[in-house]
């Protein structure tokens, strides 16, 4: 049996499942979504937002990308977080990133080359590498500076997102969304809060 076909079969049996415990549950999903949490992560398929916080479809809306980047000139990434915020009015948006990213450690790496379209989308945080006073080969291993490089990139991901006008204007009128950093484990399967900003914090 290929993938594909599996995948397949595997949400017939989890339709059939939720209806039988559940007759309303597609009904509820059907017109109307009210999540308070945008999450932006990382595509890695180790780390599915849904699953490692235990959320059931319609909690969250979910944006993934390569080392989780938000970056003003990608239309993706901010035409996603416009809505979150102009039509769902999330309350909280959350920058989640995880150990051992291959993003991240292709840039430090710089083993990108041959790769163009992901060397220019990780442009914004090899600079941030290269300019940083705390991550120095000399003083620590590769482990701990990819460990760290992780939790850097998430902090510039929120600041990134503090710093965008939608934001600001939604802050200079007091109001929602909270944003918050999280680093995930894929060691142990938890999660650490580095960074949290809101409307009261400007």
């Amino acid at each position: 049996m290929q993938p594909f076909e599996k995948m397949l079969l595997e949400n017939r049996a989890w339709a059939q499942e939720k209806t039988f415990y559940d007759p309303g549950y597609f009904g509820r999903l059907l017109n109307v979504q009210t999540p308070d949490v945008l999450w932006i992560g990382c595509s890695d398929s180790r780390v599915p937002a849904e699953t490692i916080v235990n959320a059931q479809p319609g909690e969250m809306f979910v944006h993934r990308n390569i080392a989780n980047q938000i970056l003003s000139s990608d239309l993706n990434s901010q035409s996603v977080i416009e809505y979150a915020v102009e039509v769902l009015a999330v309350k909280h948006i959350i920058v989640c990133g995880h150990y051992n990213c291959g993003g991240i450690k292709a840039a430090m790496d710089q083993t990108t080359d041959n790769l163009f379209l992901v060397s220019q989308w990780l442009t914004d945080f090899k600079s941030i590498i290269e300019h940083s006073d705390e991550i120095s080969p000399l003083d620590s291993s590769y482990e701990t500076r990819l460990k760290r490089c992780v939790e850097l990139n998430v902090i510039q991901q929120v600041k990134h997102l503090t710093n965008t006008d939608l934001i600001q204007r939604k802050w200079r009128d007091h109001k929602k969304p909270s944003l918050h950093g999280w680093v995930y484990g894929l060691e142990d399967g938890l999660i650490k809060e580095l960074i949290r900003r809101d409307p009261h914090s400007t």
